[in-house]
Order: C-alpha cells, then sequence, then structure tokens
C-alpha cells in the first residue's frame, strides 16, 4: 500500500506541475520538474526520496505523450 502512495502523489503532482508546461518545453524540462515534485512529495510523506524522484520525472517526461500537454 505504501507503494501505491508513493507512486500516486509524486504522478499526480508531477502531471498537475507539467499541465503549466506549453508548446516549447522538452521533456528534459518537464522531467526536471516533475522530479523536483516527487521528490518534494516523497520527502514530506517521508518515503524513498529517490523513487519519488524517478516517478517524477517519468511522470514529466511522457506527459506530452499521454495527451496531458501539447
Amino acid at each position: 500500500m505504501r507503494l501505491i502512495r508513493l507512486a500516486a502523489v509524486p504522478a499526480v503532482l508531477s502531471l498537475a506541475a507539467c499541465a503549466g508546461y506549453g508548446n516549447g518545453y522538452t521533456d528534459a524540462e518537464r522531467a526536471a520538474g516533475g522530479a523536483v515534485i516527487g521528490a518534494g512529495t516523497a520527502a514530506i510523506l517521508d518515503e524513498n526520496v529517490v523513487a519519488g524522484a524517478a516517478l517524477g520525472g517519468a511522470a514529466g517526461a511522457l506527459a506530452d505523450d499521454a495527451g496531458i500537454v501539447r
């Protein structure tokens, strides 16, 4: 259950943060923003910060592929 919470919260917050990124932002820029959000969320939840950063970064990088940002 902790893994699900750890995966869900940073992913949702990362995608929400990336929604503000429009045209002109690269996957790397969105991934960096997602990684920061994911690491911060994991730290607040007292979870694995590296895993949170990895999940957030992946969510940010894949946001355009999923159709969340254009």
